[in-house]
């Protein structure tokens, strides 16, 4: 007995109804990105190994897809490592590529190696699909897609104001109400860390910031003691666990617990050239909060750091984020190419979407006219029609097969096609057509004008 098909976990099939919502999503976003002046660019869907490995960290290492050498790969095998099944030292001998794990490490590859192709400042776009070897959950998948803009050599922070104008448009254009665009800065958060003597414990201290919203503040307290933050350095940090209040009554706040470190009102000094320009041009559905606590993507970001949060009222993650890189081409040898970049997350905008029924229902182009078939002769007879109907930009089709006309009828309401256009000896010799409204019930004889007509006004 054959083995029932399935998908590999972490991946899934899409119906014509899901792609057209998807594709609802990628062009909101595409037009968005090209009204915004960014260029789009397609890296391949697999890279060589040495790209890729080293960029994430160890647990983003272990995530990436291997792919496997062409041809009898064992007998180039460290043969040692095979002997001793030590993954870590066989992989590279057998595996010389792998899927690309996101679009930032080969945007980069590909910017330092078209480095004398590109004009700087380089705004592009990208919306590719990209692999992770991860636990599927919900809103969590091994296959999905990113959609990705970036702007590298401008050091302007005119292109953080952009990019949260960008972020609104697209929100907007999806009628997405209640986004939060999160801020943060590098800066803010290494000159608290200054402030209070933990500067070699930066990334152990946000970390433990960041789960203020899940733990709580005394949890998040203990955490820093068992990572080696002194309770006095802990005791300095008071105001921050209730900072609140609008963006600039938190900048206030932060004058004053940053007083003592210049990195700190670095970073503050960027945050309000942000907000005040932001102000000045105002949001048209999106709303910009300051969070110090956001700490994502910190390893590489070195300025504003942003995460978009759904609409309180669905329980989904982030649905975008990004920041600033100073450095982000050094990997590959291009130092001091300064860029900033964010990304939507599609899968998880989708979900959204899905939850508060915010998918048009004319999303899908359905076809909207089938034409039934009778024979030979009235099949010519109406793909003369489809032709002339196409060209008015109408999707029209002919059912394939001369069947019983029940048949076709069921195929028509099955596929929700809201006309049907009989054409038998009568329609032929009069040159007019049986147009019936699958909906009504209702059908008359027109003419082709008549009928390009009728179907564009329903």
């Amino acid at each position: 007995m054959a083995q029932k098909p399935s998908t590999p976990k972490g991946t899934r099939d899409f119906n014509p109804e899901q792609v057209a919502k998807r594709n609802y999503i990628f062009n909101t976003i595409r037009g968005a990105f090209d009204k915004f002046g960014f260029q789009p660019i397609e890296t391949p869907s697999f890279e060589n190994s040495e790209t890729l490995m080293g960029k994430y960290g160890d647990e983003g290492d272990r995530l990436i897809f291997k792919i496997l050498n062409s041809g009898d790969f064992l007998s180039k095998a460290n043969q040692e490592a095979f002997s001793q099944k030590n993954s870590n030292k066989l992989t590279p001998s057998i595996s010389e590529k792998a899927l690309r794990y996101d679009l930032t490490v080969p945007f980069a590859r590909y910017v330092v190696q078209h480095q004398n192709e590109i004009e700087f400042p380089f705004k592009r776009y990208q919306i590719q699909p990209v692999w992770r070897a991860d636990r599927p959950q919900k809103g969590r998948f091994r296959e999905f897609y990113q959609c990705d803009a970036d702007v590298v050599g401008s050091k302007s922070l005119w292109q953080e104001v952009e990019f949260i104008q960008l972020y609104d448009t697209v929100f907007s254009a999806l009628k997405l109400e209640g986004v939060t665009i999160k801020i943060n800065n590098r800066k803010i958060l290494s000159g608290i860390a200054e402030v209070i003597g933990a500067s070699n414990k930066l990334i152990d201290f946000t970390v433990a910031l960041d789960k203020l919203d899940k733990i709580g503040e005394d949890k998040v307290k203990a955490e820093m003691l068992s990572k080696g933050i002194s309770e006095e350095g802990i005791s300095k940090l008071q105001p921050l666990f209730s900072l609140s209040g609008s963006f600039e009554s938190q900048i206030e706040s932060l004058k004053d617990i940053l007083s003592s470190s210049e990195e700190g009102k670095k970073g503050i000094e960027e945050l309000s050239f942000i907000d005040n320009a932001i102000s000045e041009l105002g949001l048209s559905i999106a709303t910009l909060q300051l969070d110090v606590t956001l700490a994502r993507g910190l390893n590489y970001y070195t300025g504003a750091i942003f995460e978009v949060a759904a609409p309180k009222t669905v329980k989904m993650g982030s649905i975008g984020g990004g920041g600033r890189y100073d450095d982000l081409t050094g990997i590959f040898g291009m130092k001091d190419v300064s860029g900033v970049g964010i990304s939507f997350g599609l899968d998880r905008i989708y979900l959204v979407l899905e939850e508060l029924g915010l998918f048009p229902e004319t999303i899908s182009k359905n076809v909207e006219v089938l034409f039934i078939n009778f024979g030979e002769k009235e099949a010519l007879f109406s793909l003369k029609a489809i032709k002339q109907l196409r060209l008015e930009g109408i999707n029209a089709e002919l059912y394939p097969d001369a069947a019983k006309m029940k048949k076709q009828m069921n195929h028509a309401n099955k596929r929700h096609i809201p006309f049907v256009v009989l054409v038998g000896d009568d329609e032929i010799n009069s040159n007019r057509y049986t147009l019936k409204n699958m909906i009504s019930g209702e059908q008359e004889k027109v003419s082709l004008d008549s009928l390009v007509n009728k179907i564009k006004k329903s």
